[in-house]
């Protein structure tokens, strides 16, 4: 989970490019990044850190052009490197600057091919830049010479999707020729148009979410479709093709659980209208597993599931009451790296306010139960606090499985309820009792706001990995890489299952 801009304008972009990377904070708060095009030359500042962290006015300066990308980065793959902010750049060819928000799923196929077939280098361990490098070596193939049109550009991401697998949506910068972006075959991760009718023509905006759009001014188009790719020419002239062959939109369920703003509309769907809906699926829940007159009031866990504690609150006919307090300035936890780091960062985040609890018996409703480190830290703040009970229902489904496609849930034992029951999650979180919502209630709860999202990528709630790519060796290989990031011996191993031979060294 990333946030991706892209600006073509008839005047400076760098502060509308850094006003919509803070629209999209909420998406990555690892690094971020910025790269405009002034005059066919790149002018790019990246680096560790939160978008006002980052860019101070020297660096804003530095800046120039009319048209330009940013990136706001959550590692998913590869590490936490300043070396892998984004933008990432290229020189050949024309130079090609690119952010991404997903991830790949044939990333050692992918750089073994760049390096034996397409003599291109890939200097981190990020999957962003074999992206790049696939999408510029196509383009070179697709280029007549210097000459570089929008049929051209069509038919090189016609080619990406014919070789890379996984989720992606993609803002890149063509030297001298134009904006491109594009979306993966299957729709996974959002990406929208947005555009600004002014006296000297149409300005463009594509963003990850549709805030962004709403937040800077610009009137929201549309979604750019699965495996549709939109390319802004030098001129300001728009252009639009579907690249792939059988594409199919499976929006990631987790986008409207968790990840997006809930102020956000993706692929048709109001992400705060998902909520109130899951809310509302979610009190059904609860009324059969826990006698209502047992519960004294219901609580959300700040702030993503508000809309959902509101709604079940309501339906229950049950108090609603805000019994925690969100300190602003401390991270999302479920980004935060390492247990230890989202246990401390959760009482520093978190305050109780006693006289809500004392006594009473409390139903806190949360987004979801990933690794179960939050909630167990949350159950046991609701109980110094003086609740006499804390039950505790999640708005999500049992996260069962990792997520391969641009969520930061890689491995099966870090997932509290892989392998567990409800019950067994339950003592493990020290709650009286703990209600999931149902996989189905949760699709039909966003089907509800769009009835024309049918399929939904939801891997990390039932297993079922839409790219049709990922076996059980893949996800082992995948835990093994994460259990031992540094090691060769990984990679060699990982090499070896894909039937890849070591490479030859350069002479």
């Amino acid at each position: 989970m990333c946030g991706i801009v892209g600006v073509v304008s008839h005047s400076p972009v760098n502060q509308l490019l850094y006003d919509a990377l803070l629209l999209l904070q909420h998406r990555g708060q690892d690094a971020a990044g910025i790269a405009t095009n002034h005059s066919s030359m790149f002018s790019m500042f990246k680096a560790n850190g939160l978008v006002r962290d980052v860019f101070r006015t020297r660096n804003m300066r530095s800046l120039q052009g009319n048209t330009g990308i940013g990136h706001c980065r959550y590692p998913t793959a590869g590490s936490s490197s300043e070396e892998e902010a984004q933008p990432f750049y290229v020189n050949a060819p024309f130079g090609i600057t690119l952010a991404h928000n997903g991830n790949l799923t044939n990333q050692a196929v992918l750089k073994d091919e760049l390096f034996r077939n397409d003599r291109r280098h890939i200097n981190t361990d990020s999957d962003s830049e074999v992206l790049l490098n696939v999408l510029a070596h196509e383009i070179q193939e697709a280029a007549d010479g210097y000459s570089l049109n929008a049929d051209a550009v069509f038919k090189a991401v016609a080619a990406v999707h014919r070789r890379v697998r996984g989720a992606y949506a993609v803002v890149s910068q063509i030297a001298g020729h134009g904006m491109l972006a594009f979306r993966d075959p299957f729709g996974i991760r959002p990406l929208c148009l947005g555009i600004n009718e002014t006296e000297q023509g149409n300005e463009y905006l594509v963003a990850s979410e549709s805030v962004a759009l709403e937040g800077l001014g610009f009137r929201f188009v549309r979604d750019i479709a699965p495996g549709e790719a939109v390319f802004i020419d030098e001129n300001n002239q728009l252009h639009e093709r579907q690249c792939a062959e059988n594409p199919s939109l499976n929006p990631c369920a987790f986008e409207f659980v968790y990840l997006a703003r809930p102020d956000s509309v993706i692929d048709g769907a109001s992400v705060y209208a998902t909520r109130l809906r899951m809310g509302e699926y979610l009190a059904d829940k609860v009324s059969k597993e826990i006698p209502v007159d047992e519960i004294d009031v219901v609580m959300p866990i700040p702030d993503s599931s508000r809309p959902a504690a509101i709604q079940l609150a309501l339906k229950l006919g049950v108090e609603y009451r805000e019994g925690f307090i969100k300190n602003r300035y401390i991270g999302r936890t479920f980004i935060m790296p390492g247990q230890g780091m989202r246990k401390k960062s959760v009482r520093q985040k978190l305050n109780a306010i006693s006289s809500e609890f004392k006594d009473k018996n409390v139903l806190l409703v949360d987004d979801s139960i990933v690794r179960g480190t939050t909630s167990r830290e949350i159950v046991q703040m609701a109980r110094e606090a003086g609740a006499r009970k804390v039950f505790f229902a999640s708005a999500a489904p049992p996260v069962l499985y990792p997520n391969v496609y641009g969520i930061d849930m890689p491995t099966r034992d870090e997932l509290i309820a892989h392998g567990r029951t409800t019950e067994e999650v339950c003592r493990e979180i020290t709650a009286d009792r703990v209600v999931y919502q149902d996989v189905d209630a949760l699709k039909r709860a966003i089907s509800d706001v769009n009835p024309e999202l049918k399929n939904f990528e939801a891997s990390c709630f039932d297993g079922v990995y839409v790219t049709g790519d990922v076996t059980p060796e893949y996800l082992d290989r995948q835990e093994s890489a994460r259990h031992n990031p540094s090691g060769k011996d990984v990679e060699d191993k990982v090499r070896t299952q894909l039937n890849l031979n070591p490479p030859v060294a350069a002479e």
